[in-house]
């Protein structure tokens, strides 16, 4: 603790200390509980309260009131946990009996501040802080804690629960260490006296008929099993198997969340992963037995689990795919679908499913889970068991025919089922994500046609809403990038040429549409599939035959600014891919004037559109054409580049002007590869190496000059925005890195400052723009001679100056003094108020 924090801290515990003082903001308390863990982890917390004896005076006074602060008794609470988290110190609080009075019998257990959430949560989160060693763990059974930790499982508020179950779990484990020598076993006598309570009271738990003491023994438990691995945890599952597994044969229904999250805690832990355990009967039987939404859960936990069974993945996956294989059956494909999913027939609680089919709700929310769940385990590195991708893939085109209603139900289970997916846009969304991701792993036996199909019914539909119709084109991109990877040569499949005539027609009515989502979305699309689909000479065919790129240009003027930003995207990506091969007849054929005037009308946007989004998508789009080289920027890139960063210079927006940095810094990088320029000229390798040809420094500076690019990234030094400032001086640092410092602007020759007069009066010009401060300008002296830049760039501490951007603009007023100093103005303002009263 540093000296000014010294001086304020005793003044602060008896502002603390003082019954009525109210805290007004408890956030306060919170960063200073922070403000002593960073203490007590970096030194001795016995030390602090020997220097610091204010603590333990305030702590005393606190829990010594009869009616205190409820947020200050808890933090009181929490501070005295986290101090006596050491042996030593536990023992110096022990003496004036701050410990007892904190967490024994005579503490906040019996006073009326103990109905108070915060002060029962402090209680909990400090015994659990003070619970490190031996000392604390006697003192809290025999201070009679357990009865309390046992009432506070059941306490009205979760939090407060939930952090009874830790403490509860870990006075569990130390109990059983303290007594390692001793080998445990099933019977009560040997078990530590601690840990046979605790047991004892689980299983009267787990034995009663109450759902919520079982739920809470069952979180308990699932507590112990994730946080301990060792042996003795193999014995406690011995003690309990028997009851969960009656629980779960009677019960399942009120505690069936609790059974999933206990089994895959078990499942994660070493001590019971073996095939051979005695964990595996009872997960089976939960996943036969739980609902299906929440068998659904286990199933996918365990799915992911390397160590699981394969017969019980096997079994999970049948979980995840039985309501989608059961809405597949009821439309009109059902043969067909019964003999692709012979292997994965539905289970025998299959009449379960179909009852929850049948109701809207139920029928939605366990629908959307399992496609959800199924399309979560098509992102793993390795699919668990041997999946059925085509059966499932023909099932997921099934339910989205019947969301469609282009399925003819084949029962009346599959009218009731098609009356409730009809027109539901979140079972669509999920069957197109599903959709999407099994494009991952096609294989050449995938019927793509009928996915194809599928997927240009919904992006034909009028009443697809834009969420389901951004998803559809999501599903599109992929398959046509999946389509393109597992076939090669597209020529041989008519179909999907005529796929591709079918869906420009598609895109100019969506761009056409009166929603500003459906045409942000379409822009979305065109912008991916010309980058991703850039080798398909049929999709450019198809692109160059339709309107458009017509249509998105005009969208350049749409009211809506994130659809005039996804325009500038999308014709920035167009007009680069086709600039780059054949496909440069795309324009042309619209009717676009050049990739010049393109880029005119680029940089017309980012000087004067009102919003931001446009403009942050107009330097994105110069940065891609400066790297991939657009003809726009190739033929001069330096007029290119002067133009938009300057303006750039006088936006705004903060994001624009970082992009706009950026580009500055892909300019740079490129004039240093273009002029060859070593990672520092002037070093005797260069120099032995360049005797021949003279050094191209000058001509480096030179270009950097017209460009105006010290001007603007000397500027954005004293930008009011820090993360510009940051960027700036980022890239003015691997400038000089690059150059080297003392580089002259001759062969051979080193830049002198001709003394001190020539550097104090360039570092004058530039340092009003470096400190943010008005007047100077730079502008015209370090762009018609480079000399003062490279003075500043040497002369400036680049490197003192990033650390300062880098904290935070609030770095000060966050400091443990600030914060001292919070709290005892809030002191001084409550005795004003008092004061005032008089």
């Amino acid at each position: 603790m540093d000296s000014k924090c010294a001086q304020l801290l005793p003044s602060v515990c008896t502002v603390l200390a003082d019954s009525r003082q109210p805290v007004s903001d408890d956030t306060c308390l919170e960063k200073l509980l922070d403000w002593f863990k960073t203490l007590t982890s970096s030194g001795s917390s016995l030390l602090l309260l020997e220097e610091n004896p204010c603590l333990t005076e305030m702590i005393l006074t606190v829990l010594r009131q009869e009616e205190p602060n409820p947020t200050v008794l808890s933090f009181v609470l929490r501070l005295t946990g986290l101090l006596a988290a050491s042996e030593s110190c536990f023992r110096h609080l022990q003496q004036g009996e701050a410990v007892r009075m904190a967490f024994g019998e005579a503490g906040p257990l019996v006073g009326a501040s103990w109905e108070d959430t915060s002060v029962r949560s402090g209680w909990v989160q400090g015994a659990h802080d003070m619970l490190r060693h031996p000392r604390a763990f006697q003192f809290l059974c025999d201070s009679g804690a357990l009865d309390t930790i046992f009432t506070l499982q059941g306490d009205r508020s979760l939090f407060v629960a939930s952090a009874a179950n830790r403490l509860l779990g870990c006075m569990l484990r130390f109990s059983v260490q303290s007594e390692r020598s001793r080998p445990l076993g099933a019977g009560d006598r040997e078990w530590p006296e601690c840990a046979r309570r605790i047991v004892s009271h689980l299983e009267e738990s787990l034995r009663s008929r109450s759902a919520s003491g079982a739920n809470h023994a069952l979180k308990m438990l699932a507590t112990v099993f994730e946080q301990n691995q060792e042996a003795w945890t193999g014995v406690l599952w011995s003690r309990v198997a028997g009851t969960i597994q009656s629980l779960l044969e009677e019960e399942s229904a009120r505690v069936g969340h609790s059974l999933a999250d206990l089994f895959l805690s078990m499942a994660r832990s070493p001590v019971f992963s073996c095939h051979e355990g005695s964990l595996w009967q009872p997960v089976t039987l939960a996943l036969k037995g739980l609902h299906p939404t929440q068998a659904g859960l286990l199933a996918l936990g365990l799915l992911k689990l390397e160590e699981c069974p394969q017969a019980v993945k096997t079994q999970g996956l049948r979980i995840l795919l039985q309501s989608v294989a059961c809405v597949a059956r009821t439309a009109s494909h059902s043969s067909e679908l019964s003999g692709m999913m012979l292997l994965w027939d539905l289970p025998a609680d299959g009449a379960s499913v179909e009852s929850l089919l049948s109701s809207r709700s139920s029928c939605i929310s366990l629908l959307c889970q399992s496609l959800a769940h199924l399309e979560e385990i098509q992102h793993l590195a390795h699919l668990p068991v041997d999946f059925p991708h085509n059966p499932l893939l023909h099932a997921t085109v099934t339910v989205l025919q019947v969301c469609a209603g282009l399925a003819v139900p084949a029962s009346s289970l599959g009218a009731t089922i098609g009356g409730i997916l009809i027109g539901c846009s979140r079972v669509q969304r999920a069957a197109l994500h599903l959709l999407g991701a099994l494009s991952r792993r096609a294989n050449r036996d995938v019927s793509l046609e009928e996915i194809f199909d599928v997927l240009l019914v919904y992006l034909q539909s009028p009443d697809a809403s834009p969420m389901v119709l951004k998803t559809a084109f999501q599903a599109t991109l992929k398959w046509c990038l999946s389509f393109s990877e597992t076939s090669g040569s597209t020529d041989g499949f008519p179909w999907y040429k005529q796929f591709l005539r079918d869906l420009m027609p598609l895109l100019q009515k969506r761009l056409c549409s009166p929603k500003w989502e459906v045409r942000d979305s379409t822009l979305e699309f065109l912008t991916l599939a010309t980058k991703h689909l850039k080798g398909q000479d049929r999709f450019w065919q198809a692109l160059s035959s339709s309107e458009v790129v017509a249509l998105a240009e005009g969208l350049l003027d749409d009211p809506e600014s994130y659809v005039r930003a996804s325009a500038v995207r999308a014709l920035g990506q167009v007009s680069l891919i086709a600039s780059a091969g054949s496909e440069a007849l795309v324009l042309d054929h619209n009717g676009s004037s050049n990739e010049d005037s393109l880029a005119a009308r680029l940089l017309e946007i980012l000087s004067s559109d009102s919003e931001g989004f446009p403009r942050r998508a107009v330097v994105s789009v110069f940065i891609d054409w400066l790297r991939e080289g657009h003809p726009a920027v190739r033929h001069d890139p330096e007029h290119f580049v002067s133009q938009a960063i300057q303006a750039v210079k006088g936006d705004l927006d903060w994001e624009v002007k970082v992009s706009g940095l950026e580009l500055a810094g892909a300019f740079a990088t490129q004039c240093f590869h273009r002029f060859g320029v070593p990672e520092c000229p002037y070093t005797a390798a260069a120099a032995a190496s360049s005797a021949s040809e003279p050094a191209r420094l000058p001509e480096l500076l030179q270009a950097f000059s017209r460009v105006r690019l010290f001007d603007f990234l000397f500027g954005a030094l004293g930008d009011c925005d820090r993360l510009v400032a940051l960027k700036a001086c980022e890239i003015l640092m691997g400038v000089r890195r690059k150059i080297g410092t003392g580089c002259g602007l001759n062969k051979g020759e080193r830049l002198e400052t001709q003394g001190d007069a020539l550097l104090e009066e360039t570092w004058k010009t530039v340092a009003p723009w470096a400190s943010g401060l008005p007047g100077g300008d730079c502008s015209e002296t370090a762009s018609q001679d480079p000399k003062h830049a490279l003075l500043v760039l040497e002369a400036a501490d680049l490197e003192e100056l990033e650390g300062a951007l880098g904290r935070s603009s609030d770095h000060l007023e966050r400091s443990p003094w600030s914060l001292l100093q919070d709290i005892l103005s809030a002191g001084r303002a409550v005795e004003e108020n008092e004061a005032d009263c008089y």
